[in-house]
């Protein structure tokens, strides 16, 4: 199978709390009024990421990958299958208080991996919070108590949000994203969610959304986090680019690119690279990409160069 810079075509998703801001100006192209996420590289059978260009365009990204000899990557051989997901998510209203299992309960409960994810704040209005975790340790038997009587928030931990912060979400943290908050999500290929509080709402079905209350008491870590809101590393700069490590994990890497002029990247043999376009515009390997787009290189692809100006979320797979 050849191996190019595939420009892919994201699924999109209307949840209840979406927005219209990925259609308005990230170029998002859905038949439904909202737009709450777009799945930018997808593997997952609940929305599949579709290439645009090039001799595969029309395929499937996860077709793609089955029929290609490592195009993954030696890096990637350690998952059963695609290992990452990568969002944008649009919260024009309240996330549910939910969590995610950890991959030992989820593949015994659900089938599939748990999640561990990390969230990029491309911008957040004026006042805009999210909840993470909680203000002190409790106990499973206060955790289980307060979901009954509905006072679990007055221990969870509200963090105020700003454009840049990054949050780093183990499996197992309880957290919801705040209105007015646009992010980037980074996270392990599994779309299960515990829902444990969700504001009384009812879905496009009239009906009050599930709660999954039973299990999230199982999964639920009920101590405050232990990372800081910030990226990993420090913005270094490199020539034509700047590049900052914002979080680094057994699942993913993933880096921000501030690009003046050109960044000269590698998608070597270990790794895939996945580049999500945030703001301008760029020449990819002779891929054109704008704010919105992303695409996909396969591993082996070697040396490729970044032409243009703006920024990008680089994303690819460390060696255990």
């Amino acid at each position: 199978m050849e191996k190019y810079v595939m420009k892919l075509a994201a699924p999109c998703k209307d949840y209840i709390w979406g927005g219209t801001r990925l259609r308005d100006e990230f170029g998002k192209i859905s038949d439904s009024d909202k737009i709450a996420e777009s799945w930018e590289l997808s593997c997952h059978k609940d929305g599949k990421s579709v290439i645009a260009n090039g001799v595969y365009a029309g395929m499937t990204l996860e077709e793609y990958v089955s029929k290609s000899e490592n195009a993954l990557g030696s890096y990637c051989g350690r998952f059963e299958y695609f290992p990452i997901l990568i969002k944008l998510i649009d919260a024009k209203d309240n996330l549910s208080v939910q969590v995610h299992p950890s991959n030992e309960y989820a593949l015994r409960v659900e089938g599939e991996y748990g999640k561990t994810e990390m969230w990029y704040v491309i911008d957040a209005e004026e006042g805009a919070e999210l909840l993470y975790g909680f203000r002190h340790e409790i106990t499973r038997e206060e955790f289980a108590e307060r979901i009954k009587n509905n006072t679990l928030l007055e221990v969870t931990n509200n963090v105020p949000v700003h454009r840049g912060d990054v949050f780093f979400i183990e499996s197992g943290t309880l957290h919801a994203i705040g209105k007015g908050i646009l992010i980037a999500e980074i996270q392990q290929n599994s779309n299960t969610t515990y829902r444990i509080y969700d504001y009384g709402r009812v879905g496009n079905d009239g009906k009050p959304r599930e709660l999954h209350i039973e299990k999230a008491c199982e999964v639920t870590k009920l101590t405050p986090p232990n990372r800081p809101t910030k990226p990993q590393g420090e913005r270094l700069e490199r020539h034509g680019y700047a590049e900052t490590l914002l979080a680094s994990c057994e699942y993913f890497n993933v880096r921000k690119l501030e690009i003046q002029t050109a960044a000269e990247l590698e998608a070597g043999e270990g790794s895939f690279n996945s580049l999500l376009i945030l703001d301008g515009s760029f020449d990819i390997g002779g891929t054109e990409l704008k704010k919105g787009e992303s695409c996909f290189i396969p591993a082996g692809y070697g040396a490729y160069s970044v032409k243009g100006r703006g920024e990008a979320i680089l994303t690819d797979i460390i060696q255990a």
